[in-house]
């Protein structure tokens, strides 16, 4: 019985391999398949890029200009050349992008006609523009906008540090200041052309960087333990009333909070811990790169002193009274750190 299992199975076997069909060996294709390059998804129209002399250009915006992010070009378009490849520019430009350019640094020279123009462009100093003395109309331009100057140095506002990298330098031609015999700086003044010059060159660069008013600063603003330029005979609130440039307080602001406390009252704050660090919180949300200590230390003096250079120039000591207090709090309020 066993023996007549195993051959009928084994004849079910062969019978079932035996129908099988055979399997047809095809050989490897060498049709080779070509990658089709992806579709964008329909955005705004990007207009064409320009070119002269084989160099390209591209000056339009496309992007969202209230947030910054731009797809403008002030110079050539710079573009690697790898070799056996070529750089297409199919799908030019990409919308997330924004400038370098956030921040407008002014300074002065601290030296004249001649020996800033040397210095500028001979030195391990630079600016981007430099405002001459001479009364004529003509704005020197030294460094390219794309590129950076070396005029900020060690510095810093808000959140950003090493503004070089982020900035565009101004410098005005001015002797700067001199040392009278009570130890005061005197201040040299500028002349109305500088004004004009300097005005007209802040007012094109912001426009067209969209650099925020809280971003056109002093070098005494963004390093005000070293620096003191362009000094209090700078008229910014000039600028921000003709040309609507920088910042400036409102004075029904400044006005509301002179009325908060007496001048008795103030003069007692004066020596109170907790209040000296609310001055220094409040000059550290404004911008400045200071520390709070709970004292009237240097750093704090002469940062103090810069923000009077810049907004109360009239009385610019580097101490604290109630007219320097109201004004920082009416410039937080109107320009509140995002």
């Amino acid at each position: 019985m066993r023996n007549s299992l195993y051959i009928i199975g084994l004849s079910a076997l062969l019978f079932s391999c035996a129908s099988q069909k055979p399997v047809k060996k095809t050989s490897r294709s060498t049709h080779k398949t070509t990658a089709t390059k992806p579709v964008p998804k329909p955005g705004p129209a990007k207009p064409s890029i320009s070119s002269a002399s084989g160099v390209e250009f591209y000056t339009q915006n496309i992007a969202d200009a209230t947030k910054n992010d731009n797809t403008i070009s002030y110079g050539s378009i710079v573009t690697a050349k790898p070799a056996g490849y070529k750089v297409v520019k199919t799908y030019f430009p990409s919308i997330a992008q924004n400038f370098r350019q956030k921040y407008l640094i002014l300074h002065y020279t601290a030296l004249d006609e001649a020996k800033s123009v040397s210095v500028l462009t001979q030195q391990a100093v630079s600016a981007h523009y430099l405002v001459n003395d001479l009364g004529d109309n003509e704005i020197y331009q030294l460094v390219d906008e794309n590129k950076r100057s070396y005029h900020a140095g060690i510095s810093g506002w808000r959140n950003d540090r090493m503004l070089n990298d982020t900035s565009i330098g101004i410098e005005i031609v001015n002797i700067g200041y001199t040392v009278d015999a009570a130890g005061k700086r005197i201040f040299a003044p500028f002349k109305e052309a500088q004004i004009k010059k300097v005005a007209a060159l802040v007012k094109d660069i912001a426009q067209r960087y969209m650099i925020p008013p809280t971003n056109i600063l002093a070098h005494s603003d963004i390093a005000p333990t070293r620096k003191q330029d362009p000094g209090p005979n700078f008229p910014w609130k000039r600028l921000y009333d003709e040309y609507q440039i920088g910042m400036w307080y409102d004075e029904p602001a400044r006005q509301m909070f002179l009325t908060e406390t007496t001048p008795e009252d103030f003069t007692m704050k004066l020596t109170d811990t907790t209040f000296i660090f609310k001055v220094q919180m409040a000059l550290q949300k404004f911008g400045y790169d200071l520390q709070p200590s709970g004292t009237w230390d240097d750093a704090t003096q002469k940062t103090l002193q810069a923000f009077q250079y810049h907004f109360r120039p009239q009385v610019s000591d580097g101490i604290l009274d109630i007219e320097t207090w109201a004004i920082l709090q009416a410039l937080n309020q109107k320009y509140p750190a995002k």
